[in-house]
């Protein structure tokens, strides 16, 4: 990633941050979906584009966070101990799991991960005991705030720290032996192994980054809402909207993804308040047009006019 790039990342972050200035709880509510949406898409981005592996298992991260989160806080337990306990639950399982999934490639890898969130979602209906099944999760009021806009920014802020955190370690692996690998294995997998690159443990690493902050994110989601239930955080569209933003953005690129993400909410948002009726079928055909005509993602115009001569003139200044 160039500096070019990692300054706009910052400015939009940064942008991100100063909602809550400009707006009341519309805002926040906005915010804190873009700050989640920009996660599911940065982490997706990590196996999907770094890797090359099309990973639907987004939806299979969130919902379990969001369950071992959502169990811990109806025990009593802070909000932060809900959060690292279910993202280190997740990573562990995800390096497991990704042992024996990413064993498979193409569409084979992608049917597998698919299957991975309904089995979590009939577990989870099956557990009523400790899940509430089908009858879903009540999850008490934060005991950190005592108003519902104090409650509102508390998880604005704390989803955007998550997101802060999440492009840290992302931008930190792309630019490690663990991204060249990743893109060497995107490349040509089987070069990748001959010249010293331990395919299947790079993939298993990246399909656990791929899941931790998501199940993070799944866990302030439980908190923010204090209602969960299966058909809710293992909806299948958890794990194609992260595909979809990353293409917006321009599939591998870290800024891609969080670009990717703003413009999607902004498009469902919009679709979704004018045309509430037919908003499903709009906002796939608007995202299908979008595709068609940017098919390398909105970043794609960084290789073009203004961008490329700003990135010629930082080149000759380094």
């Amino acid at each position: 990633m160039t500096r070019t790039s990692l300054l706009i990342l910052a400015a939009l972050v940064l942008v991100l941050a100063a909602l809550p200035l400009v707006g009341g709880p519309y805002a926040l509510r906005i915010g804190t979906f873009a700050s989640m949406y920009a996660i599911l898409a940065v982490s997706w981005n990590v196996i999907g584009g770094m890797a090359g592996y099309p990973s639907f298992a987004t939806a299979a991260f969130f919902g379990f966070g969001a369950y071992a989160g959502g169990v811990l806080l109806a025990a009593g337990a802070g909000l932060f101990t809900a959060v690292a306990a279910a993202g280190a639950m997740a990573f562990l399982g995800a390096v497991l799991l990704g042992a024996i999934l990413l064993r498979l490639r193409g569409h084979y890898f992608a049917i597998a991960s698919l299957a991975v969130a309904e089995v979590l979602r009939e577990l989870t209906n099956a557990a009523t005991d400790l899940t509430g099944g089908g009858m879903g999760l009540n999850i008490p009021l934060s005991s950190v705030v005592t108003s519902v806009e104090g409650e509102a920014r508390f998880f604005f802020f704390a989803m955007w720290v998550l997101l802060v955190v999440t492009l840290v370690v992302v931008v930190a692996v792309e630019r490690s032996k663990l991204g060249f690998g990743l893109r060497c294995i995107r490349q040509n997998e089987s070069a990748a192994d001959m010249i010293g690159v331990h395919a299947t443990l790079y993939k298993s690493l990246a399909f656990a980054l791929s899941g931790i902050f998501v199940a993070m994110a799944g866990v302030l989601y439980a908190g923010w809402v204090h209602y969960i239930e299966p058909p809710d955080v293992f909806d299948i569209l958890y794990s194609v909207k992260p595909i979809v933003m990353a293409l917006l953005g321009g599939l591998g690129s870290t800024l891609g993804a969080v670009i990717g993400a703003f413009l999607f909410l902004g498009i469902e948002e919009l679709v979704w308040r004018n045309l509430l009726q037919i908003h499903t079928g709009v906002l796939g055909l608007l995202i299908v047009v979008l595709l068609l005509f940017l098919p390398k993602g909105i970043t794609s115009f960084a290789d073009t006019g203004f961008w490329k001569r700003l990135r010629q003139k930082e080149g000759r200044r380094d």
